[in-house]
């Protein structure tokens, strides 16, 4: 039961954030006529670079933002990639909070082999690049949009069922985001107090940002909440993110309770770089606690470390599998790939 509680409280967590984030690229795509697709389609370099910051946050915020664009063709393959490689995921506040100063270290060492990786991948990948920056086919703005959402409070005044459903969904996740019933367990930082790398203070952001979704929500005309909101991104995504990131996150959960991934670790660092890379290729956070304990310990040397972290991206691309299951693939195996190669560069340099 405590495994399922958790897979249901992950999936919502996940869900929400990817469905409230691509509400508010709809908003900003139809305010400003399309012209974000435009802007984000004209540098592809920018738009690794921007994947790669995404993906350096810690948590998993970021990473949801940049699938979101990515599942809306605003931004390239490598892009995507680069978020990827650069994301910790939920570990990162842990490493924050256990070796701060290293862990900063590893978080620039990660947004230079993303960035890199993120443009070579482009650069080879034509094709997906071109497909990835034909923003039109994904990010509609429709003949209805020519005033924007068309901001009025008097929208309100006979609300559809559609946009009750949404209000009420989004003042819940807010509080749910507000009050921490959607935290992680075991994320805190070390000593209390503020600190804007810890878990609650970010949802807590997060949640003012939603404030700003459930404005448009309320606000804005029926053919924005209508066509949109409800029917593009609740329609075309929000159960599909659920149900695969509850399945998978409960699958994960069952797995973790039968494995002592800490035990099976040994001093062995070539082969706890390769289990650094396979392990990375799970799609959860969690199991990478290992390689951080361990190197917080100072058991592993940095070489297994920054593999681990390469490979893993927490809960990022859970919503791209998802979205785009090839994708995911083909993402994850170019991770552990970049993985293996920089870890063993850096076991063989004596790192």
């Amino acid at each position: 039961m405590e495994v399922f509680l958790d897979a249901l409280s992950g999936a919502v967590l996940i869900t929400g954030l990817v469905i409230i984030m691509m509400m508010m690229l709809e908003y900003i795509n139809v305010s400003s006529s399309g012209r974000m697709g435009t802007f984000l389609g004209r540098s592809h370099f920018g738009q690794v670079l921007l994947g790669g910051l995404l993906g350096a946050l810690p948590g998993c915020i970021g990473g949801f933002a940049c699938v979101s664009l990515y599942s809306h063709g605003m931004i390239s393959f490598g892009a995507l990639t680069a978020m990827m490689i650069a994301s910790s995921g939920d570990e990162a506040f842990v490493m924050l909070a256990m070796f701060p100063g290293k862990a900063l270290l590893i978080f620039a060492a990660l947004l230079v082999v993303a960035i890199a990786a993120g443009a070579l991948v482009d650069a080879i990948s034509p094709r997906q690049q071109a497909h990835a920056a034909g923003c039109d086919a994904h990010f509609e703005v429709h003949g209805g949009d020519r005033h924007g959402i068309e901001a009025s409070w008097s929208n309100l005044r006979h609300p559809s069922l559609q946009r009750i459903v949404l209000l009420l969904a989004i003042a819940l996740f807010i509080v749910a985001l507000a009050f921490g019933m959607l935290e992680h367990e075991g994320h805190e930082t070390a000593g209390g107090g503020f600190n804007i790398f810890n878990e609650y203070w970010l949802n807590l952001f997060f949640a003012v940002c939603s404030l700003f979704a459930l404005w448009f929500v309320a606000v804005g005309s029926e053919h924005f909440v209508q066509e949109h909101l409800w029917e593009h991104v609740v329609g075309k995504h929000c159960l599909r993110i659920f149900l695969w990131s509850f399945a998978a996150l409960l699958l994960i959960g069952i797995a973790m309770h039968h494995f002592d991934l800490e035990r099976i670790v040994s001093g062995n660092i070539p082969l706890m770089i390769l289990l650094a890379v396979l392990v990375g290729l799970i799609p959860e956070s969690g199991p990478h606690l290992v390689f951080v304990t361990l190197f917080a310990g100072g058991l592993i040397p940095p070489s297994v470390m920054i593999a681990s972290c390469i490979s893993q991206d927490g809960h990022a691309s859970l919503p791209l599998l998802a979205e785009d299951k090839g994708a995911f693939v083909k993402a994850k195996l170019i991770n552990a790939a970049v993985a293996a190669v920089v870890g063993y560069a850096l076991y063989f340099a004596g790192i």
